[in-house]
């Protein structure tokens, strides 16, 4: 068997693992642990994704989950909106998307503090939580995103109050065809990295 011809059979090999592999990549990241009802849905920053979580976040709210949504703000602004004439923040596209979802003005609260990752959105809402003595919390995030949320809540509230979590229904990108987007690479592998980061760190 010459070179070449052990290379393509190596390569094939590798490709047949992935196939495996990858699907259990992608899905190890999904949990979901639902909350019949819940003091207030929080809806974590993160970028372009406030589309998907903020219609995800709405569903629940119309469902009576619970009387409330938070907004965390990440100080990240997207492209020139036309008719703000601005850059608007993703925060204010959050809250503009859950009211055309039909969610009411008065049911949307913007919280107060920049963050900057999904400790800090933690870290903030504990406060909040405190302050208005809050039982339970439901956050909403992207499908790849919510072991390390679930995580990262359970650490800071430890016993305090009940936490849940949930995404949209159908991940972006499916987890069997990840890893041909590059949106993939960045959900799942990238993923990958920040929890890592978050067992060195927190």
């Amino acid at each position: 068997m010459n070179r070449k011809v052990k290379t393509a059979v190596c390569f094939l090999g590798f490709l047949l693992i992935w196939f495996f592999i990858a699907p259990f990549l992608a899905k190890t990241l999904i949990v979901e642990k639902s909350l019949e009802k819940s003091d207030a849905i929080l809806v974590l920053s993160g970028g372009s994704a406030f589309v998907e979580r903020t219609h995800r976040a709405a569903e629940l709210y119309k469902k009576g989950v619970a009387p409330k949504i938070f907004l965390t703000n990440d100080g990240g602004q997207d492209g020139w909106d036309e008719v703000e004439k601005r850059n608007p923040y993703f925060y204010e596209k959050a809250r503009w998307e859950l009211i055309n979802q039909g969610v009411p003005e008065n049911a949307i609260e913007v919280l107060p503090e920049i963050v900057e990752g999904t400790h800090d959105e933690a870290v903030l809402l504990e406060k909040i939580v405190r302050e208005r003595n809050l039982k339970s919390i439901l956050p909403v995030t992207s499908a790849y995103h919510t072991r390390r949320t679930l995580s990262t809540f359970q650490k800071v509230f430890g016993e305090k109050i009940e936490i849940g979590i949930a995404a949209p229904e159908i991940p972006t990108p499916s987890p069997d065809y990840w890893w041909l987007f590059r949106q993939g690479w960045r959900n799942i592998a990238l993923e990958y990295l920040k929890i890592f980061y978050y067992w060195l760190y927190y």
